[in-house]
């Protein structure tokens, strides 16, 4: 996605040339011994972090690093957010009742990272492979492996001490007539460990001055509208509910999404099915294809119409009967427990206004999301978003003007808008991505992006297309891996 309009999101800061004039002497110049600068002294906030993921982690990290006093509210009893396994599936296979219980985790039990684990890991905590038996050694390990990455991140940083366990977010909102204070409601679980009983929730309430979301946004799923579905008689379910392939046992499945789930359990699914039919957006409408090493898959433009005899029509003409259709289309960003007074809208997956994809402009910096962009390598992503973060709540990194920042923003939505990009795309990274990075280091006054791991995350992206079957097991970037572990003696 090279050229994505969402570049527009670094470029519209301008630096303008320093106007000092030239001048030319024949005198020498005497240069003064002056002491460096001083910085002011930080100022220390009392901040509420939701969610102990990735993000959060490293919020907490860059935040207590900044010297402010932090509080990260899970509502999980470990660390680990959506790398946290979950065998249980919800009860509604669409996740679409409101009540239904939910199961924060989307992951399937065969995932492997699409990532090398030299790309994937912290700037300055790489994921490097464990001497230890017990351990996945791979170069894209299953998801456990990132879990225990996780977990050896939060333990080497001291980050589980300043977590509340069982505990849920259910309300954040601005104080009144308190411009910079924030209401966190929470309730957090009481039961008998030793008999594993839950006697019921306590609530509580207290002010921050700064809150940091990082709730993720793998667990509510977007459906696709599929013209005739009320009358379809099959099963249908989301990817978010998929686990194993066993229920698939000579059905005749159709996925829709083309995303690397879709890719996974396509594959999955297929040692088991009769049939399946993959259903895309992103392919011509009279695409149909085998594919390769398969011969009971193909792949489909998108489905036209479906009918109650069971029968599936695709844009290419051709009719399946189908016993299941599963949802690879992605997931909504979801903040039930936000409460800012129609400053922070949703609109078609888009949260906005934000500067950069994390201030809305007229409460920064006191409110801050993490970890929205997608199409995206999250972990460095998301330290570089926090180091940001942290630094302009000390106050030794100055924001633009609210009404500058919503200029930023302005520009940045017509850009997208001209280019015809859907509000959905608008944190989608993935054609700019390192460039982004790389703003907000600059930033933070810290170094960007590797070059080597640009170059392995593009040699990996061209592996996963040219051989999607292998390339999480056979690679030629070696030389790269070599310059990784040079650079990560730096922190080991």
């Amino acid at each position: 996605m090279d050229g994505d309009p969402a570049d527009a999101s670094i470029s519209q800061v301008s630096k303008k040339p320093n106007s000092l004039r030239q001048v030319t002497t024949t005198t020498p110049i005497k240069h003064l011994s002056m002491p460096p600068p001083q910085l002011p002294p930080p100022i220390s906030r009392h901040v509420a972090v939701i969610g102990a993921g990735a993000a959060g982690l490293v919020s907490a990290r860059e935040l207590r690093r900044e010297g402010h006093d932090v509080v990260v509210f899970e509502r999980d009893n470990q660390v680990g957010g959506t790398w946290v396994y979950n065998p249980r599936v919800e009860p509604d296979p669409l996740s679409l009742d409101p009540n239904r219980r939910i199961i924060h985790s989307s992951l399937y039990s065969s995932l492997r990272t699409n990532l090398p684990r030299e790309v994937m890991g912290f700037k300055d905590y790489p994921f490097i492979a464990k001497n230890d038996k017990k351990r996945d050694q791979r170069r894209f390990p299953g998801h456990r492996e990132v879990l225990l990455y996780l977990q050896d991140f939060a333990s080497e940083f001291g980050i589980e001490e300043m977590v509340r366990f069982d505990t849920e977010v259910v309300h954040v909102g601005p104080v009144e007539d308190n411009i910079g204070k924030w209401i966190v409601r929470s309730k957090r679980k009481i039961s008998d460990d030793d008999r594993e009983v839950s006697f019921g929730f306590d609530v509580d309430e207290e002010i921050y001055d700064a809150v940091v979301i990082c709730n993720g946004h793998y667990t509510e799923p977007r459906i696709a509208q599929i013209p005739g579905i009320s009358s379809w008689p099959g099963k249908q379910m989301h990817s978010h509910n998929y686990r194993t392939p066993e229920g698939f046992q000579d059905q005749v499945a159709i996925l829709i999404g083309s995303s690397a789930s879709s890719d996974d359990i396509s594959r999955e699914i297929a040692g088991v099915a009769k049939e399946v039919h993959v259903a895309s957006r992103s392919v011509a409408d009279e695409t149909y294809q085998e594919q390769p090493g398969y011969d009971n898959m193909w792949l489909h433009s998108m489905i036209e119409s479906v009918h109650d005899d069971g029968s599936v029509i695709f844009r290419n003409g051709r009719v399946v009967v189908a016993d299941i259709i599963l949802h690879c289309t992605g997931y909504k960003y979801h903040f039930p427990f936000l409460d800012t007074n129609g400053i922070v809208t949703m609109d078609e997956n888009r949260v906005a206004p934000l500067y950069k994809q994390v201030f809305p402009p007229v409460l920064a910096p006191w409110l801050s999301f993490v970890g929205l962009p997608w199409k995206v390598v999250p972990f460095p992503l998301v330290e570089l978003q926090t180091k940001w973060i942290a630094g302009v709540l000390s106050g030794h990194i100055a924001l633009p003007s609210p009404e500058e920042m919503m200029e930023d923003v302005k520009a940045f939505y017509e850009t997208l808008e001209s280019s015809n990009k859907p509000k959905h795309y608008t944190h989608n990274l993935g054609g700019c991505q390192f460039e982004y990075d790389n703003w907000l280091a600059s930033q933070c006054g810290c170094p960007g992006i590797e070059e080597w791991r640009r170059q392995m995350y593009d040699a990996a992206s061209k592996s996963k297309r040219l051989r999607p079957e292998i390339y999480r097991d056979e690679w030629d970037d070696d030389d790269l891996v070599l310059e990784a572990y040079g650079d990560f003696t730096k922190y080991t």
